[in-house]
């Protein structure tokens, strides 16, 4: 659950008349795509413009293999971003989303017998930055699922510190699993100098499972009977690194509602990761569960990154 953004994308700085390619992303696609190409049964509550555009979007949507039963169409404005990605795929964003349609999910929207019936339901801080309303519906549906996923995904941007650690705190021990980053965002929301203090906190809280992603170099896992660190996998092409803290998130989650155990769901999650990073845009490249468990094998055919999935 969360906004969908149309994205503008560039090789080069931002300037008047550079060439620029169109897209769908924003972390809630990003991970339904991934979730989606991981095996899962995914569906996508989020709120979009009735109109041409709204419709397009939503099949992007229904492309990368997610149901649109849960999308609502208003009248309003699409939340769009800009972004320049630099050959070692590095980003500059640049957004235009205050007041969009987006932000008008609300508590109404949550149907709680989708949400209850669901396997796990994923939200992030983004959602609960973007509207008081969207918090509303993200808290609402925390307190439904029998498997809440929360990224903090922290956007100086968008919110203060304050209120993105309140959020944090206040739906820490509603979770199944929190999957923050570190050093970036632990140390401003948590105050923490490691990986392993990110999700010892995280689990005093009441976060029944931790994944502390730490960028290339990997993940520690914090769960009963569980403290794992899983090495990252090295991504065979790096064009821009958009969508691949959710296509970790994605991944892992369809892989532990399907059954896999904590480490191995978070070895597709890096893998499927490091995978994503070879496309331009959040949902540019979804890899298949195929290439992605090769991937995670080490046999997978690094051309295999030009073809969309």
């Amino acid at each position: 659950m969360g906004e969908i953004l149309v994205e503008v994308a560039t090789d080069l700085p931002f300037a008047h008349g550079v060439p620029a390619q169109l897209g769908i992303s924003g972390d809630a696609l990003n991970v339904a795509a991934a979730a989606a190409a991981a095996g899962a049964k995914v569906g996508l509550l989020s709120v979009l413009t009735d109109d041409e555009l709204g419709r397009a979007i939503a099949a992007r949507i229904a492309e990368l293999g997610i149901s649109t039963n849960l999308l609502t169409f208003r009248r309003g404005q699409q939340g769009v971003y800009l972004v320049h990605s630099d050959p070692h795929g590095e980003r500059e964003f640049s957004y235009a989303r205050s007041g969009s349609v987006g932000s008008t999910l609300g508590p109404d929207d949550v149907d709680p017998a989708v949400f209850e019936a669901a396997g796990a339901v994923v939200a992030g801080g983004i959602a609960c930055a973007i509207s008081t309303t969207a918090r509303a519906a993200v808290v609402k549906a925390a307190g439904l699922a029998k498997r809440f996923v929360y990224d903090p995904n922290f956007r100086p941007r968008l919110t203060s510190v304050e209120d993105a650690t309140a959020a944090l705190t206040y739906l820490a021990p509603q979770t199944f699993l929190v999957t923050p980053s570190f050093p970036g965002e632990t140390g401003a929301l948590l105050g923490v100098s490691s990986a392993e203090e990110a999700a010892s906190k995280l689990r005093a809280l009441g976060a029944a499972n931790v994944a502390v992603t730490c960028g290339a170099k990997g993940v520690q896992l914090e769960a009963d009977g569980v403290s794992a660190w899983v090495p990252a996998v090295p991504a065979p092409a790096l064009v821009d690194q958009t969508g691949a803290g959710d296509a970790f998130v994605g991944t892992l989650t369809a892989r532990l509602v399907l059954g896999d155990d904590f480490p191995t769901a978070a070895r597709y999650g890096a893998a499927a990761s490091s995978l994503v990073v070879g496309g331009k845009g959040g949902t540019g490249f979804i890899p298949t569960f195929e290439q992605t468990r090769a991937h995670a094998a080490g046999t997978f055919v690094a051309g295999a990154v030009s073809s969309n999935a």
